[in-house]
């Protein structure tokens, strides 16, 4: 039995009349009549009572009319299903992130993803804070990690906090603080300081004034960089130390020792943001991703 068993009965259960079912199904009568007969004798039961100009069901033809129906519906509705899945897959999926915040979660949720849509590329961008969000707001982003110090404070996205990291200080190697367990925060005042560039990371410049208050404005600023591997790079070299989460240590490897702040502020969040009522591709990910926060920060 097939399905185009079915659907040649429904027609002609539903139009009572052969000749028109074969108009309706585009097919010519005498092989729709054969293939009504053979479902007939594959079932052994009669499901049609023939006349001269027209059909009439059986009782065993009514409910077998019924669970007709049901299957094929329940058919088309797996080929759409099916249909709208690879639709979704077809489709980039555009992410934003910030390479030093998310150096740990990207390639995990990449790794989680791929196992959820191995049919889906996604197509990464590195961007600043500002950017991303503008870019979920707009859609030219689905989803974006980043840093939640910089989500906006109005509704329209979502963010699930998934890592949190300790604030402290970045030195070179063999540096005078590098034995130092622990600092504190105004210790900075008197030190050479390296920090990003206030026009390209004001979220940055927004975090020192959070962290040390006033102070922060009389910092004694020697360098301001474009990016985390100049930042590393600079204090790599002596020109400074810089204040960074935890995540830049990461980054930086052997290039650099992290002293973390000693009272401790508030850590610095990295999550997963979207639109809200975000759907497809964009919602998988961000679920895929929320479900790789750590038990600490979830």
């Amino acid at each position: 039995m097939e399905l185009r068993h079915l659907r040649y009965f429904v027609a002609v259960a539903e139009e009572q009349n052969i000749t028109r079912a074969a108009h309706r199904l585009n097919v010519s009568q005498p092989p729709l009549s054969r293939q009504v007969r053979d479902l007939e004798c594959e079932l052994g039961v009669a499901l049609l009572e023939r006349g001269a100009k027209s059909v009439r069901l059986t009782p065993a033809g009514r409910l077998f009319l019924e669970e007709a129906r049901a299957v094929l519906l329940r058919a088309d509705e797996a080929v759409r299903a099916v249909q709208a899945l690879a639709s979704e897959r077809s489709e980039d999926l555009h992410v934003g992130y910030a390479p030093s915040p998310s150096v740990e979660l990207l390639p995990e949720v990449l790794r989680a993803f791929d196992g959820v849509a191995p049919g889906v590329r996604v197509v990464l961008h590195d961007l600043t804070s500002a950017e991303m969000i503008a870019g979920l707001e707009d859609g030219s982003l689905g989803a974006a990690l980043l840093v939640g110090h910089s989500r906006p404070r109005r509704g329209g996205l979502e963010f699930r906090r998934l890592r949190t990291y300790r604030f402290g200080v970045l030195v070179a190697p063999g540096h005078a603080l590098c034995r130092r367990r622990s600092i504190r925060p105004e210790a900075l005042a008197s030190l050479p300081m390296v920090v990003y560039s206030r026009a390209e990371y004001p979220d940055y410049h927004e975090m020192l004034l959070d962290l040390l208050g006033e102070s922060a404005r009389r910092l004694r600023i020697v360098q301001e960089c474009d990016g985390a591997f100049s930042l590393i790079s600079a204090v790599e070299v002596g020109r400074g130390v810089a204040l960074v989460a935890e995540s830049s240590a990461i980054v930086a490897g052997k290039r650099a020792s992290f002293i973390p702040f000693e009272p401790a502020p508030p850590p610095m969040e990295v999550g997963v943001s979207v639109r809200t009522g975000a759907t497809g591709m964009a919602r998988r990910f961000f679920e895929t991703a929320s479900g790789l926060a750590s038990p600490r920060s979830a």
